[in-house]
């Protein structure tokens, strides 16, 4: 997509309190608003829910200004421009917003009229606000931005990594099509390529990563805790749950899930009859039969997809044919583009925008879909005048999108036929299995890191391996200590995201129950969905959860029969 496409979006909203012409470039174009914000009065209930709902709108416009750098920044890394703008707002204009915001939220704090403000419909901005008051700290300002450089050095790095291979260079994404290749000498010799090249970035990471935990950890002494792990738990409002309940979920991981992934391994290994699985065996076909090709450019994957969002819910549909129609998808993959995928919604236009990196596996259709459903959730809460509900937590807001993934499942025949959709489908639900103890690994790994402040590098490395062969027994990896040490380096949100992983697998039970429901009452199941995503950020988290007609417990209890249920459908696919 050209990048010019995010200028021509039309605004569906107008600005009240914002000027309408007022293009923001810099923090002083916004200062006088924030001026505004802080001299008015909020001494009765309909003038503070109207101070709401300017501040609301001045940060939905700011929130956009910072989305479309950052977005811009992903899709040509290599742009100096776009490199200095973003870096300009991380300096220069981030900073000013946060003693600021601390000032606005504390005026909220203290207004009269606050005991006047209607409980159920206030109880989480309240809740929210009043958190982040606490948490605030001005010595924490110059930390965040020296965090936010280094996060995109790491994306830097990651999107720089081009793996020379039989003469050519390929981006790691598109190395992983060699590995769906029936010949295991020449799976074996891509993968060894691909890992070895991302183990000549492993110092540099390790460093980078060095630096990023030392400052994490100081943010947390700064605001008065022991450890970083329970300042972020605070910092993302993990109101509902705690450290103790993501362990009971690695336990059920170790103890439910891994073995049904082991048995999926044996019959595996049985097929391609090998006395081992080696990390080059897990993504080809068992059968011997060749790659799923799902499409061959992304024109055809959105259309696929489209069909696909029609087929689940013709609202849905109408919403991501819009999305097309505006250019609001970056789907292939290409030099210079950041990894990875996302949805990140312009909060003043109030519309979605999905990134990607395409190369024609099975795997891109499920992310397509998967972004598709965030896209969903954002389209849902459109209309929401605050900017605060305009969002969700992220555990419910994984639920909006693996929900779609398991919806969809049904139609993918809109990429395959007979039994190359059997295989795509046996292939999800799989995969879907083998994520699950992975997320635990994730998760412990970084319980391990943040509760002992001050660990090093090679401590580090000593304790993820210890923690990743408790959760990955499947794949032999003999000779390949360099790579088993340094496997957590792919996995940006331990440098981006720190502690924002757990919330997969919440959300994944929580998906499961919604389509165990469509199962039974596929209208009433979809109207459920739709209704929880609408609600946005208005709800706690459980209630969130019983909207879409979901449990919100991620115990053994819990895990055991959803496990039970895919491994059902699993053999209905055989």
């Amino acid at each position: 997509m050209a990048v010019d496409t995010l200028q021509k979006l039309p605004r569906e909203y107008p600005r009240k309190f914002v000027p309408a012409k007022l293009e923001i470039k810099s923090f002083a174009d916004v200062e006088p608003l924030f001026d505004k914000l802080l001299k008015a009065d909020v001494s009765t209930k309909a003038k503070l829910e109207q101070w709401m709902k300017d501040d609301a709108e001045l940060s939905a416009a700011i929130d956009e200004f910072g989305s479309r750098v950052q977005i811009r920044m992903t899709l040509d890394t290599t742009s100096e421009a776009y490199k200095k703008a973003f870096l300009d707002f991380v300096e220069n204009f981030e900073p000013k917003l946060k003693p600021i915001a601390e000032k606005l939220q504390r005026k909220f704090k203290d207004s009269p009229a606050r005991k006047d403000l209607d409980p159920k419909r206030y109880a989480v901005y309240e809740r929210s606000v009043l958190n982040r008051l606490e948490l605030f700290r001005e010595a924490n300002i110059p930390l965040e931005t020296e965090e936010a450089k280094l996060e995109q050095k790491y994306s830097e790095i990651m999107a720089a990594t081009m793996v020379k291979f039989e003469g050519k260079d390929y981006t790691p994404q598109a190395m992983a099509l060699f590995l769906l290749e029936t010949d295991r000498v020449r799976r074996e010799a891509s993968w060894r390529a691909a890992a070895e090249r991302r183990y000549k970035d492993a110092d540099a990471v390790n460093n980078l990563y060095d630096k990023l935990i030392r400052l994490r950890e100081k943010k947390a002494a700064n605001a008065g805790f022991k450890n970083y792990r329970d300042y972020q738990f605070r910092r993302r409002e993990r109101f509902d749950y705690t450290p103790a309940h993501c362990e009971a979920y690695h336990k059920a991981a170790e103890e439910v899930i891994v073995p049904v992934v082991e048995r999926i391994a044996e019959k595996r290994r049985k097929k391609l009859g090998v006395d081992k699985l080696r990390p080059w065996d897990l993504a080809v076909d068992p059968d011997g039969k060749p790659p799923l090709k799902p499409f061959t450019d992304v024109e055809k994957l959105s259309a696929g997809c489209a069909k696909i969002f029609h087929k689940v819910d013709k609202d849905l549909g109408k919403q991501f044919d819009a999305m097309r129609k505006l250019g609001l998808l970056d789907l292939d993959n290409r030099k210079g583009k950041a990894p990875g995928g996302y949805q990140s919604t312009l909060q003043e236009v109030r519309l979605p925008f999905i990134f990607m990196n395409a190369v024609g596996l099975d795997n891109d259709v499920r992310t397509l879909l998967h972004e598709g459903g965030h896209a969903f959730h954002a389209w849902a809460f459109r209309d929401e005048p605050l900017t605060d509900y305009r969002n969700a937590p992220i555990e419910f807001c994984e639920v909006a999108s693996m929900s779609m993934e398991l919806l969809a499942n049904p139609y993918m025949d809109e990429f395959y036929k007979k039994e190359d959709l059997k295989r795509a489908r046996r292939g999800y639900f799989q995969d879907l299995l083998k994520l699950l103890p992975w997320i635990a690994t994730i998760d412990a790994f970084q319980q391990w890191i943040y509760t002992r402040p001050g660990n090093t590098i090679e401590e580090r490395e000593d304790a993820w391996v210890k923690i990743y062969r408790r959760f990955n027994t499947v794949g032999d990896l003999t000779g390949l200590d360099y790579y088993e040490r340094t496997r957590w380096q792919a996995q940006g949100h331990l440098f981006g995201a720190p502690f924002y992983y757990i919330e997969y697998a919440i959300a994944q039970l929580g998906a499961l129950q919604v389509w165990l429901n469509a199962k039974k009452d596929r209208k009433a199941a979809i109207a459920n969905y739709r209704k929880a995503m609408a609600l946005g950020n208005s709800r706690p988290l459980p209630e969130l959860f019983k909207a879409a007609g979901a449990k919100f417990d991620f115990g053994p209890k819990t895990v055991k029969p959803l496990v039970e249920a895919v491994e059902e459908e699993l053999a209905s696919l055989e």
